[in-house]
């Protein structure tokens, strides 16, 4: 809940007259947000809407925000609307071509006064951006060619603002750092910045430079602006980052570069500062650590590193959120990438409990709790968590219901699980949509063979190998899943079989059985048609182990580029490219000079 402590709107209500930090209490609104009072944080800035730019940012993001969990069309309208109210409020204020050279004029003939401007200035430019980000988002849920045309033309804008804005921002902090070292010799500590030398240079400055820092802006209102731009500027970059090669040449003709430690670093520095988007920086922060990093691969194997980054995360803001839904949601994901399943459906169950009226943050505790049932091979208790979500959630429905096909059939109530493979055609709506695309595909498979429980089993392996989960098992469920694969005997099935068993033993480290069972499942020709990802998957897999090993290394080197280059129109092929391509960058940056 929000803490009792915080005005509410009703008595700020009646201080709108009175000066009031909005920085500091945008802060706290999103803060109430993140404890789960999500009507107070939303009652909060809109009683002050109209008070500033950032108040009105905060309102639109609230506002986005409940668009996004909940996917309702009206309330999508709402937060389009709601942004483009905050951007043309910050368009409005001094923020067109003529009034910024008529700001500039004001620079030469008055830097107090201008250094102030400039920083509202810049604040107005990245909220603008932010809003940018925001309606392409909206854009792109609309799944057509033109509004995903409109959104990467909106994404362009919004990047160069982003750049130009942290550029300058960076640029203003340096000056205010050299100012301050040598304020002690200064021979006069009043100097106005007119009389600098370098301000002959700011007719041709695209913005405020260095010289135009006066004193009355503190260093740490300059902290929290770039607080602020390190947000979108670090997103761009680490989203970016992970863009498979083959889609990198259209990402670049928008503009957009992708450097992921330079993203990274963005990002935390802006989770450390005094902005209202230090908590959001923050989350992000744990999604990539905790959810990306993982599932990608995007440095190898290895995920400690994110998971202790992610683990003091958590424990260096536990103060700040006890009670918080999200908190508890990433504690889960740390929990379950250490194994510790049991653990995990606790801090999920919690989540879900302390997520009470927010439906689509228990939407993602009941997906993470019916995943850990999976892992746990709980099969009953992963169809539970999976029908509640087929039932309840607007979105990807059709995948939920292939999900609870395969768990209600791995119990071994095979007529009920038809039942529900039915129910995926009929649920099958966005063709462009991979998962939802694979799942039908996999109903159909399902319900025109003979259904065995082993085959569910078999289907149930096959997703927790997808979704990279298999490495969250346990050696016993392990050996469990070998076992019954190897009792498989469905023709169709024996490539999808050895690469299976072949992930398992690389996760039981048996490296000369799961190279044996990734060579077998790279040479299947049979099953090719109905498991089209198998064999370049096996090649990138075989790739892996074989890397490992030095001797070896140069033949993997080599299945790893034919992964790369001789496959195509496969299932998860975007997926599978950018693990590919996370590892020829390892492999590079591996190479002696």
């Amino acid at each position: 809940m929000a803490d009792p402590t915080e005005p509410t709107p009703g008595s700020l209500e009646e201080d709108k007259s009175e000066h009031i930090n909005d920085a500091e209490l945008a802060l706290k609104g999103i803060n109430m947000l993140l404890n789960n009072g999500f009507k107070e944080s939303d009652e909060l800035f809109r009683a002050y809407r109209n008070h500033s730019p950032l108040m009105s940012f905060g309102a639109s993001f609230v506002s986005f925000l409940n668009a996004m969990m909940t996917f309702e069309e009206e309330k999508m309208q709402m937060a389009f609307e709601d942004l483009k109210a905050t951007e043309r409020l910050c368009e409005s204020e001094n923020t067109g071509v003529i009034e910024t050279i008529k700001n500039k004029i004001k620079r030469s003939m008055d830097s107090q006064r201008s250094g102030v401007a400039a920083v509202e200035r810049l604040q107005r430019q990245i909220i603008i951006a932010d809003c940018q980000v925001y309606l392409a988002v909206l854009s792109f849920i609309k799944q057509e060619l033109s509004a995903y045309i409109k959104g990467g033309w909106i994404l362009r804008k919004a990047w160069k603002m982003y750049n130009k804005c942290y550029s300058d921002i960076t640029h203003l902090q340096e000056g205010h750092r050299r100012r301050a070292s040598e304020q002690p010799v200064s021979a006069s500590p009043t100097l106005s910045s007119s009389s600098d030398p370098s301000n002959h240079d700011s007719a041709s400055s695209p913005g405020p430079s260095p010289s135009h820092r006066p004193d009355s802006v503190s260093s740490e209102a300059l902290d929290r602006l770039k607080g602020s731009v390190s947000f979108g500027y670090g997103l761009f970059h680490l989203c970016i980052s992970m863009v498979p090669p083959h889609l990198l040449k259209i990402v670049n003709l928008l503009g957009f570069p992708g450097d992921r430690l330079q993203g990274l670093s963005a990002l935390t520095y802006a989770s450390e500062s005094k902005d209202m988007k230090a908590p959001l920086a923050t989350l992000a922060l744990l999604w990539y650590h905790t959810v990306v990093q993982p599932f990608f691969a995007l440095d190898g194997a290895d995920t400690q590193t994110g998971l202790m980054e992610a683990k003091s995360i958590l424990q260096q803001r536990e103060a700040t959120y006890p009670n918080s839904s999200l908190f508890m949601f990433f504690k889960g994901r740390v929990q379950r990438l250490e194994c510790q399943i049991s653990s995990a459906l606790t801090s999920f169950s919690d989540a879900l409990d302390l997520a009470s009226g927010q439906r689509e943050i228990q939407h993602v505790c009941l997906y993470e709790i019916g995943w850990c049932s999976m892992i746990e091979l709980n099969y009953r208790e992963a169809y539970r968590a999976f029908e509640r979500l087929k039932n309840e959630s607007r979105w990807s429905q059709c995948y939920y219901a292939y999900l609870t096909g395969v768990c209600q059939g791995a119990t071994g109530d095979l007529e009920g699980a038809v039942t529900v493979f039915k129910d995926v055609q009929r649920l099958f709506k966005r063709k462009n949509n991979q998962i939802e695309l694979f799942s039908m595909k996999r109903a159909e498979k399902l319900r025109s063979t003979s259904l065995t429980k082993e085959l569910c089993i078999l289907s149930v392996i096959e997703i927790l190998y997808l979704w990279k989960a298999l490495s969250n098992c346990c050696t016993s469920k392990l050996q469990t899943m070998a076992q019954v694969l190897q009792g498989i005997e469905d023709a169709s099935s024996t490539g999808l079989k050895n690469l299976l068993l072949g992930a398992i033993n690389r996760c039981l480290h048996n490296t000369k059985d799961a190279i044996q069972y990734f060579q077998l499942a790279a040479r299947d020709e049979v099953g090719r048609l109905s498991n089209s990802y198998v064999q370049p998957y096996s090649c990138y897999e075989l790739a892996c182990v074989l890397l490992n090993n030095q001797e070896s290394a140069g033949r993997g080197r080599m299945l790893m580029l034919q992964a790369k280059e001789d496959f195509a129109g496969y299932d998860f092929e975007n997926r599978l490219h950018v693990r590919i391509h996370s590892a020829l960058a390892s492999m590079r940056a591996a190479a002696p000079p």
